[in-house]
């Protein structure tokens, strides 16, 4: 359910990512570093929105970054 959210377009926050997991913030972050860019080796993106928001993606390709 995390990497689905994380391959969604428009990504997913900190926040949607420990309502949807019941986890501590720094227990995202560890999964986020950890597994999803370390084990799993993908390539996870953060990006800071207009608001303030940073938002975390999955891009599957390198063309995805160039976009």
């Amino acid at each position: 359910m995390v990497l689905k959210k994380l391959r969604t377009t428009k990504g997913t926050t900190l926040a949607q990512l420990v309502d949807l997991t019941g986890w501590q913030q720094h227990s995202v972050r560890g999964f986020l570093s950890g597994t999803v860019r370390k084990k799993l080796d993908l390539n996870l993106v953060s990006e800071m929105g207009k608001d303030g928001t940073r938002r975390y993606r999955v891009i599957d390709d390198v063309a995805g970054l160039v976009s």
